[in-house]
C-alpha cells in the first residue's frame, strides 16, 4: 500500500526567500478572501515569501498585514514561483472580532430589472464589507 500512496506524491523543498504560492480549500478556510464562486475562482493565494523552514514539512510565510489566520502552512499545500512576472496577491478581507468572515452588505450601488421566464426579477448590486466597490457583486 505504502508503494502506491507514494507514487503521486512529489518531494517539495523550500528555502528561505523563495516565492511561493499558498493554497487553502475554501470550505476550511475563509479568511483568506470571499469569492463568490468557488469552483471558477484560482486555486492559489499569492505569492508569499518563505521566511522560515521549521522541520521538515513545515514553513512560515510572510503574508499580508491584516491577515488573521496562521503563518505557518504543510509544504503539500505550497506551490513554488517559476519566473519574474509579477502577479497580484489577492486581498485578505478584514475578520470580525470572532476571527469569522463578516459577510454583510456596506451599500447598495444600483439596481436593474429583468425578465426570467416571463417573470420580473429584481437584480441588486451588492457592495459588501470589507471589499473595494469594485469587487461589487
Amino acid at each position: 500500500m505504502k508503494v502506491y500512496a507514494n507514487q503521486n506524491r512529489s518531494e517539495r523543498t523550500f528555502s528561505v526567500g523563495d516565492w511561493v504560492y499558498l493554497t487553502l480549500q475554501p470550505y476550511r478556510q475563509m479568511s483568506m478572501e470571499l469569492r463568490g464562486n468557488t469552483k471558477l475562482s484560482a486555486k492559489y493565494f499569492g505569492p508569499y515569501q518563505v521566511v522560515q523552514k521549521i522541520g521538515r514539512v513545515a514553513y512560515k510565510l510572510k503574508l499580508l498585514e491584516g491577515s488573521k489566520i496562521h503563518h505557518m502552512f504543510h509544504v503539500s499545500l505550497l506551490k513554488k514561483k517559476i519566473g519574474n512576472n509579477a502577479t497580484p496577491a489577492l486581498q485578505l478581507p478584514n475578520l470580525d472580532g470572532k476571527s469569522h468572515l463578516r459577510v454583510e452588505p456596506a451599500a447598495i450601488l444600483d439596481h436593474k430589472i429583468i425578465k426570467r421566464r416571463n417573470v420580473a426579477a429584481v437584480q441588486w448590486l451588492i457592495h459588501w464589507w470589507g471589499t473595494t466597490p469594485a469587487e461589487a457583486t
